[in-house]
């Protein structure tokens, strides 16, 4: 599998294309000191052996921001240089801290805008991501991504919405580009130029008046242009269009453009892979091979592969499908697909970074703190004699169903179900014996199995399945499809 196969980045090869983009963990405290929950954290995705871990977003300065890592000062380095040692001495996978800076919020809802800040301020923000960029290097980093997506300063800049008017103005692109040429510029020149340096920035940034993919285009080719080693993609998480909610400062992923950075389970899986096509085809018919990553909603081994051998992308991200199982590369490599724990999108996790809580997931054992290990012998669970007793009743517009609880270590239990003539999907994974599918239309027949797991992700044998007509509701006429009428052609 291509998925499976090694690249190098200027010097750092990773061991194959997966990639866990940087996400908030909520784990450190805030006095920015790496502990050793976020060293549990990154270490469980090296024991996965996911090809580049990028580190969640440390701050370059000092500003307020609750639990957040730091590089803004020396003192931060040991903490750092131990992660990454931990991290190497676990597997070959490799390891990238994002850097960023980010503005000022307060919980009255103001926020602090990119042309309130002087030249000078530009300046030094300039300076500070070159000298933590200096400090991931002595720290022992293998690269450096620097964060130019979401709601934050970088982004800001390049984004359609900048209102400066000086030598960053937001009326042009070059303008717009500035900053983070200069922040570049200055990065380059503090790593050196054997060391990696990627840069996160947002496809699309999916709010009014923001930039869509023919700017995203023009911005990858600069990025090229300048020498940076990797792109990777995200899409919206920006605070133009966030909820505002009474005494807490804003929170960016909350609007349409937080759905749309984070899409959750009513989203048809692989929404971005057209954007990150989009710009890798743009970027490569100008001569440029700059590696880009592709993410978002993208968990199936099948969907992975097939981005990557028809040139749609040369990594693939998977934030929080890694998140629920951090064992995904090294199941689809051993052919364990069966034990993957699957992500269900339900974003429980983001609602936990939203009130400032620890980032854990739905699908791991209560209480767990990180994902359970990976039990290659663990034994399935089983359905008691009798099987699953699975049964589907239709009440007020939904199929509720019910069945017992399977026998062994069951974590949780998946819903299957296959629509008129389709084939089983998972739609849903649930710790209880109980479901109501809300999403049904009168007039189809469905069918249902369950299927128990544990927690490292072995499952048992999908249940006995249970089919149900779902009747028209009363408003409805119903109308036969209309005869489908063949060309002579067909008919000879």
């Amino acid at each position: 599998m291509k998925l499976f196969e090694p690249l190098n980045i200027n010097g750092m090869v990773i061991p194959n294309r997966t990639l866990v983009p940087a996400m908030v963990t909520r784990l450190s405290g805030e006095d920015g000191h790496v502990n050793q929950a976020i060293i549990d954290r990154y270490v469980r995705y090296a024991e996965g052996e996911i090809g580049l871990i990028i580190v969640e977003a440390t701050a370059i300065h000092g500003a307020k921001s609750g639990p957040l890592l730091r590089l803004s000062d020396d003192r931060f380095v040991p903490g750092h240089r131990d992660l990454v040692r931990r991290v190497h001495d676990t597997s070959s996978s490799k390891i990238v801290p994002q850097i960023i800076h980010f503005m000022k919020v307060a919980r009255s809802g103001w926020r602090q805008t990119l042309d309130m800040l002087s030249a000078a301020e530009l300046e030094q923000i300039v300076e500070q991501f070159g000298e933590a960029a200096a400090r991931v290097r002595d720290a022992g980093y293998d690269g450096v991504e620097i964060h130019c997506a979401h709601a934050y300063t970088l982004a800001s800049s390049v984004s359609r919405l900048n209102k400066r008017r000086d030598e960053y103005d937001g009326r042009t692109i070059e303008g717009r580009l500035r900053l983070f040429g200069k922040v570049y510029r200055n990065v380059r020149a503090n790593v050196g130029a054997d060391f990696p340096v990627g840069v996160r920035f947002l496809a699309e940034e999916a709010i009014k008046g923001g930039y869509t993919l023919p700017d995203a285009k023009l911005i990858a080719l600069r990025m090229a242009q300048l020498g940076v080693d990797f792109i990777n993609l995200s899409v919206g998480g920006k605070f133009e269009d966030c909820e505002k909610r009474e005494g807490q400062p804003p929170y960016p992923y909350t609007g349409y453009s937080g759905d749309r950075c984070m899409p959750a389970d009513w989203y048809q899986p692989l929404p971005h892979v057209h954007l990150a096509a989009g710009i890798k085809a743009f970027i490569n018919s100008h001569g440029f091979n700059v590696p880009v990553v592709s993410v978002g909603k993208i968990s199936d081994p099948d969907d992975a592969e097939r981005l990557l051998q028809e040139g749609k992308a040369d990594i693939v991200g998977m934030a929080r499908q890694l998140l629920a199982d951090p064992d995904w590369p090294k199941k689809v490599r051993e052919e364990r697909r069966d034990r993957i724990v699957r992500c269900i999108y339900c974003n429980v996790c983001k609602t936990l970074d939203e009130n400032f809580k620890e980032v854990t997931c739905f699908l791991w054992p209560k209480h767990a703190r990180q994902a359970p290990p990976d039990c290659g012998t663990a034994d399935a669970p089983r359905w008691p004699d009798g099987g699953a007793a699975l049964t589907a009743n239709v009440a007020a517009g939904l199929v509720k169903l019910t069945w017992r609880r399977a026998q062994g270590a069951a974590s949780g239990y998946e819903v299957y179900r296959v629509d008129s003539g389709g084939t089983p999907r998972c739609i849903e994974t649930v710790k209880g014996t109980k479901f109501d599918d809300q999403f049904v239309l009168g007039g189809l027949t469905y069918t249902y199995f369950i299927r128990a797991f544990e927690p490292s992700g072995a499952g048992s044998p999908l249940s006995e399945p249970v089919r149900i007509d779902v009747p028209l509701p009363d408003y409805a006429i119903p109308r036969r499809p209309a005869p489908r009428v063949c060309s002579k052609a067909e008919s000879v």
